[in-house]
């Protein structure tokens, strides 16, 4: 029985999801269009908060997997930091600009292109990482 419910306690996140997908294409309400709006200003808020903290969230993620961080991997997520913030608030200004513009419009950005874009940033981000590391590690 326990085991049953921790399956289906991971189900929900994707649940929620399918439910928000299908409610709005089914319905007109409006509101529903500030869903990516309150979703990225959630995750703004978290990354932007915690560069007033002693580490900042990718720092911890990044200690969770590491270990202790060296001086270059404190500074180097420290800054990573502030262009996820930077990303986030520009990700944030197109959803809040894309409520008001045609539904075509919205779907393309919100359903697409920010994802698209947040892959892009994984992707380059890995690449540097990569990158820093070895020329890092060589020295």
């Amino acid at each position: 029985m326990i085991e049953k419910l921790k399956k289906l306690k991971r189900l929900i996140p994707f649940l929620i999801t399918i439910f928000v997908i299908v409610f709005f294409h089914y319905s007109r309400i409006y509101v529903l269009k500030f869903y990516p709006v309150i979703t990225n200003s959630f995750i703004f808020i978290v990354f932007f908060s915690s560069l007033f903290c002693k580490e900042t969230v990718i720092q911890k993620i990044a200690k969770k997997m590491d270990g202790e961080l060296t001086d270059f991997s404190r500074n180097y997520t420290r800054n990573l930091t502030y262009v996820w913030c930077i990303f986030l608030f520009i990700n944030l200004s197109i959803s809040i600009l894309t409520v008001f513009l045609p539904a075509k419009i919205w779907i393309l950005y919100n359903g697409c292109i920010s994802y698209i874009a947040i892959g892009l940033l994984f992707g380059v981000e890995y690449i540097v990482r990569i990158t820093l590391r070895a020329k890092h590690v060589r020295k």
